[in-house]
């Protein structure tokens, strides 16, 4: 600090807080936050699917429309709705959709492809990610989705 004099000091250091602040509130951040934004960069605000004019909604816990697309979850199954075998199926179905929407709706995810691009229905096959984890999983971990096994369980 003896060989730098006070003008030149107060110079740098007036040059590294210019370059934080500009950094941290005028260009929204350090540059990690631009990095999540790569990572994770879809978001949408997510309905529940009613009538025929789908563009981003919910169908079920694993089936949603996402900019006219319709996606089919790949790594879950989940209690069906619509054709349910009792009530009890229903009800946790009904129960998966509704978390499934709030999933989707707390920010950015990604759409992951997997081995076939689409199923037999026409539906594109993606695996919902944010920051790397599969959302399907935590339906999983909450009793609201099995993995898929390539087969529909019976839920009654």
């Amino acid at each position: 600090m003896n060989n730098i004099r006070w003008p030149t000091f107060i110079t740098i250091t007036a040059a590294l807080c210019t370059a934080v602040f500009f950094t941290t509130f005028l260009i929204g951040g350090p540059a990690t936050t631009n990095a999540a934004v790569a990572i994770d960069p879809h978001r949408a605000s997510f309905g529940i699917c009613f009538g025929p004019d789908r563009f981003t909604c919910v169908v079920d816990g694993d089936t949603i429309w996402f900019e006219g697309r319709k996606i089919r979850i790949a790594d879950i199954n989940t209690p069906e709705i619509s054709n349910s075998g009792c009530a009890a199926e229903k009800r946790l179905g009904e129960q998966a959709k509704i978390r499934f929407q709030n999933l989707l709706n707390e920010g950015a995810f990604s759409l992951e492809t997997t081995d076939r691009d689409q199923d037999q229905y026409g539906r594109d096959l993606r695996i919902i990610t944010r920051s790397g984890h599969s959302l399907g999983e935590t339906l999983v971990a909450e009793g609201l989705a099995e993995r898929w096994r390539g087969y529909r369980r019976d839920w009654c």
